[in-house]
């Protein structure tokens, strides 16, 4: 593609492709710029779930749907800090995006049967769920030279598989045959987020629309108040690029900087578990045009816990359907239970940020996930580690709950009083502490072979040797950035558009606040509003 362009984006992740994808649709000349060396973003690690209520395909497994179910519910978690007219653009575009991107891009989505929202007793909740969308598995192989340019999840040892094969995204998978599996790797076809980026970056491909990576966007062009171009920093130096109608920043979070966080965050950020390309860049240009800030305490937050070197490339793995698994529990150093094991990990996250005023402390960190052998033997752990007998070489066992909690410093009468506590409440099939397996969202996770019973996620732990995984505070990334109005325009202090200045994705204010709607509640309103930031800047109808 010629320069100079007529739209600028920043980032390749969804939203950055999203955008990218649209703006070209509209016949724009689309300039898509990279930060790392491999394009994808965190998005190409993710599960590849999209949150969309009311999508088209919701009628296909029989859930019914309407927007002001979908607002009634988004509202109903907003605690005051969300923007209904932000939530109403997301709404009523999501749909619209689908359907674009399933005939222009070829996503081919469909919907995710019986994966609840994540808090779907509340009004307007769907326990039956629906509202999550993802593609099928994607042939590489059409990508040509950029086949091998797409970042791989350090998290996923297999790609070619969806999430719904997986115990994450149906109620009981089915591993494909090792046939099948050997079929996927001759066209390398992919699945959960490369599949979703293969789309996607293949879509820009065919319109003419080639990443350019290894720049880093350092600083935005201004002239006469309006946005005109992005300097860059490349391998081979300094270059200036132009933009006729704007710049879509799409540049993920501050995870990575440390100076943001300790500036903006409302508690510990430890262990983020996302690309390490996401600094603030993003963030940094848009305060330097004056852009209002919002949302900036925030970030999809999640457990993760640190590895030994050589694991995987990251040293950390997600504790996600590991803490929800029966014959498991989570402990702070009083050797308690502090909260439902198996809400979503983004609630979870809450858990971490809670203050011992007396000790001047968090109150649940650090903390562990302690399981026992008939865990280990019926589910394994992470790592991943397979089911079986014995533990990986990293992971202690201990003979009792006394040398357990000799082994980690908690108090041991505590511990002890807490399994015994927490083994009558399984027998019972009910946890009155907190509450676990009475959500829908609850009793999707845990064993897959119980999913929809509370047997899923309740199980005594009685069966030694003992072990304990400890846990941090981390995030899939953060969520305040620049505010946006309903068409994704970067808004400044007095709340007046910023001329030519869009946002998606992680790098701007959250329109969801705290919140967490559902399974791809990330990757939702990221694509919906580089969807909407495309539409207005080329001049078509937009929110």
């Amino acid at each position: 593609m010629s320069e100079p362009f007529d739209v600028i984006v920043l980032g390749t992740g969804a939203a950055g492709l999203t955008a990218a994808v649209t703006a070209a649709a509209g016949g724009a000349r689309v300039g898509l710029f990279e930060k790392a060396d491999e394009v994808g973003g965190t998005t190409a690690w993710s599960g590849g779930h999209v949150w969309i209520p009311g999508n088209p395909h919701q009628a296909d497994i029989g859930v019914e749907d309407s927007e002001e179910e979908a607002f009634t519910y988004i509202m109903s978690l907003s605690r005051d800090m969300i923007e209904g007219r932000l939530i109403r653009s997301y709404l009523r575009a999501g749909p619209r995006m689908v359907r674009f991107l399933d005939e222009s891009a070829g996503t081919e989505f469909h919907a995710v049967a019986d994966f609840p929202d994540y808090h779907p007793e509340r009004p307007g909740g769907k326990p039956r769920g629906g509202r999550t969308v993802e593609c099928p598995l994607f042939p590489f192989d059409t990508l040509g030279t950029w086949q091998h340019k797409v970042t791989k999840s350090p998290y996923y040892s297999n790609q070619h598989l969806t999430m719904s094969e997986t115990s994450l995204g149906a109620v009981v998978p089915e591993l494909p045959s090792e046939e099948e599996f050997a079929r996927r790797a001759v066209r390398d076809e992919r699945g959960r987020g490369q599949a979703l980026v293969g789309r996607l970056l293949k879509a820009c491909l065919d319109a003419g629309v080639e990443p350019r990576a290894g720049h880093r966007a350092r600083e935005l062009v201004v002239e006469d108040g309006r946005v005109a171009g992005v300097r860059f920093d490349t391998p081979a130096g300094q270059r200036e690029v132009r933009a006729s109608r704007g710049v879509v920043l799409a540049t993920g979070g501050f995870e990575w900087n440390d100076e943001f966080k300790r500036a903006f965050l409302r508690g510990p950020l430890t262990h983020p578990v996302s690309m390490r390309t996401n600094t603030g860049d993003g963030l940094r240009m848009a305060m330097k045009t004056g852009a209002m800030l919002g949302n900036m305490r925030e970030a999809w937050w999640v457990p993760a816990a640190e590895l030994p070197e050589g694991i995987n490339a990251m040293n950390r793995a997600m504790i996600s359907a590991d803490r929800t698994r029966p014959r498991s529990i989570m402990i702070n150093r009083q050797g308690r239970r502090f909260t439902n094991e198996a809400a979503n990990y983004n609630a979870f996250g809450g858990a971490f940020h809670v203050e011992d005023v007396a000790s001047f402390d968090y109150a649940n960190l650090p903390c562990w996930l302690v399981f026992d052998q008939g865990y280990l033997r019926a589910y394994g752990t992470i790592g991943p580690h397979p089911a079986g007998e014995e533990p990986p070489a990293w992971l202690p066992g201990f003979a009792t709950l006394d040398a357990l909690a000799a082994h980690l410093v908690v108090p041991a009468e505590e511990l002890n009083a807490t399994v015994r506590r927490w083994n009558a409440h399984s027998e019972k099939g009910a946890d009155p502490d907190f509450h676990r397996g009475e959500s829908a969202h609850d009793r999707w996770w845990g064993d897959p072979a119980y999913k929809g019973d509370v047997r899923g996620t309740l199980g005594p732990l009685d069966e030694p040797p003992y072990y304990a995984i400890p846990v941090k505070s981390g995030a899939l990334g953060t969520k305040g950035g620049p505010r946006t109005d309903p068409d994704a325009r970067v808004l400044d202090v007095d709340g007046e558009p910023v001329e030519g200045l869009y946002a998606a994705g992680n790098v701007m204010a959250s329109p969801f606040g705290m919140t967490y709607g559902g399974a791809g509640g990330t990757l939702g309103p990221a694509m919906v509003f580089g969807y909407l930031a495309a539409l207005h800047v080329t001049g078509q109808s937009g929110s």
